[in-house]
């Protein structure tokens, strides 16, 4: 849920039910890369992560084969761009979206980039 909303609030954002997470070490495990090019990734918005237990971790969702998926930057920048925090986008993805008829992360999976980019630029009005 976004700002203005009912029972949205920014600090009571639950982690997300997510099946596998990955933790940093993971993800430069599986792409071998070293700890400060994964970190770089998340700081140029090819992944985002959240807290979870105190220490920051990445679905395993927004992972294809040994490198992030490959469309969820754009989307990450444009609803960081909307005001998003990183546990909102993570929210939103994860969750399902009534217009998109899907978790936006599976749209984006199949293909659907643009429609996904459009329901997450009208969400921001």
């Amino acid at each position: 849920m976004r700002a203005g909303m009912p029972g949205w609030h920014p600090r009571c954002v639950a982690a997300p039910d997510v099946n596998e997470w990955l933790t940093i070490p993971d993800l430069a495990e599986r792409f071998g890369l070293p700890l400060g090019k994964v970190r770089r990734l998340l700081e140029d918005r090819y992944l985002v992560a959240i807290r979870v237990d105190g220490v920051l971790k990445v679905p395993a969702e927004f992972i294809e084969g040994s490198h992030p998926l490959h469309d969820l930057r754009g989307t990450l920048i444009l609803l960081g761009d909307n005001g998003y925090t990183d546990e909102e986008a993570v929210e939103w993805l994860l969750g399902t979206d009534e217009v998109l008829g899907a978790r936006p992360i599976d749209a984006l999976r199949a293909g659907r980039k643009a429609e996904v980019r459009r329901v997450a630029q009208a969400l921001a009005f």
